[in-house]
């Protein structure tokens, strides 16, 4: 292969053996065109694709990378653990060690299950809240991702308070009946469905702040009305902090909040860019788990002791004084960088930031909602993502996934892409 054309090439071989040529139907750049970069380092604040370009990477594996690429220490508690053994399929002291610490730093935590992904885990807290309630129906926001698993692969229905339709194939439209999505933010609408319906559901499920439509933050109003409704008809509440735990704060969004949910689902940072994720709880809830309830759940991989380590390795790091007030500053900079820059411009455009998270949008204002992500010039952004792509700076993929910040970024980084912003705009 000749090296000038090299991502193109890798696409097409892709192509022929894996759907679509990519693993995750983000990675393709549907959303925006063109070929997607196949990376073959990363290190910091930068990656490298196979045609060797350098790139300063707002992406971070989607979230897990708060201490950048390759960070040393993750690296070495990695590297040791593998050199022991890559998986047993047993107990090991590290699971013990890791789900003493998640407790500890978040108070809601009286029991913790690891297991390997995202998905796995709000699956898994789904079922548990089922099982708990002995219910059926499940609340979840329209805009709001909690990975594939079929009853939240569910688009909102026809009417206000009509049961959600499948928004995938070979999802059955049984299971989709009894998931019921509404508006994000909407307290009213969620008002409405527990004064008919509040004794039928089991439990509401909510990214706190979401990042799946870009990012949208969830209101004072409807962080408490979600808190008390469910409370009040016997529901659990369970915060989906995969994307949001660990990275918005030491105690994740729900510290932000002031609020303890009754299920927590985690991922990404606690692997530190190891497959790794967890669900946990109260313990009375927790205990319904097999061995010791009904409800089962299980997974050969579940506590791998290498994505173990990395975890442990990297909440040790960002659980250290002062670690997340840089991060929000460096995030806040490059928001007010990029927002002037849009000013100055004339461009309809706007950002927010929450912790390590940030979010842009080719709108006036920073969208409330799902209704008001999809009103934002999503043309403006597929433009702007090539522009900034060619120029060495890498965005999501798309104009609904929100973007992060590492401790690796540092202050030339920020204004790199703060000026190569200010140049696109022109």
């Amino acid at each position: 292969m000749t090296t000038a054309n090299r991502n193109e090439q890798l696409f097409e071989r892709a192509r022929k053996h894996i759907p679509g040529g990519v693993n995750s139907p983000v990675r393709a750049f549907g959303s925006v065109g063109g070929t997607p970069r196949f990376f073959t380092r990363g290190e910091g604040a930068y990656v490298w694709d196979a045609d060797g370009k350098q790139y300063i990477d707002y992406v971070g594996s989607w979230g897990p990378l708060i201490l950048g690429h390759a960070h040393p220490a993750v690296i070495e508690a990695v590297t040791r653990a593998a050199q022991l053994g890559l998986s047993f399929g047993a107990p090991t002291e590290a699971e013990i060690d890791l789900a003493d610490l998640l407790c500890a730093l978040l108070p809601s935590l009286e029991q913790v299950r690891l297991v390997s992904s995202g998905t796995e885990a709000t699956m898994s807290a789904i079922r548990l809240a089922r099982g708990f309630t002995g219910r059926d129906k499940l609340i979840k926001f329209e805009g709001c991702y909690h990975g594939h698993a079929d009853s939240l692969l569910v688009k909102a229905g026809s009417g206000l308070l009509t049961f959600g339709n499948p928004s995938s194939a070979g999802v059955p439209a049984a299971v989709a009946a009894d998931t019921i999505v509404l508006p994000y933010n909407d307290v009213a609408a969620l008002e409405a469905l527990f004064a008919e319906k509040g004794s039928e559901i089991a439990a509401l499920i909510v990214e706190p702040v979401a990042g799946n439509m870009n990012l949208v933050q969830a209101s004072p109003a409807f962080v408490a009305a979600m808190r008390k409704l469910t409370h009040d008809h016997g529901a659990l509440l369970i915060y989906d902090e995969v994307m949001t735990g660990f990275r918005v704060g030491l105690q994740c969004a729900q510290g932000l909040h002031g609020i303890t949910p009754d299920l927590t689902c985690l991922g990404k940072v606690i692997g530190g860019g190891m497959p790794l994720a967890a669900f946990g709880g109260r313990a009375d809830i927790m205990n319904k788990l097999a061995p010791l309830g009904p409800v089962y759940q299980a997974g050969t991989l579940s506590g791998n002791p290498v994505a173990v380590a990395a975890g442990i390795a990297t909440l040790g790091i960002l659980s250290q004084p002062g670690f997340f007030e840089q991060l929000a500053e460096r995030t806040q900079f490059l928001c007010d960088g990029l927002s002037n820059a849009a000013r100055e411009a004339g461009v309809a455009f706007s950002t927010q930031a929450v912790g390590g998270m940030f979010g842009i949008y080719f709108s006036a204002h920073a969208p409330q909602s799902y209704a008001q992500v999809m009103a934002s010039d999503r043309e403006a952004f597929n433009r702007f993502f090539h522009a900034m792509l060619e120029q060495g700076v890498y965005l999501a993929p798309s104009a609904f996934e929100a973007g992060f910040v590492s401790m690796q970024h540092q202050m030339h980084d920020l204004e790199q892409t703060i000026a190569t912003a200010r140049r696109i705009f022109g």
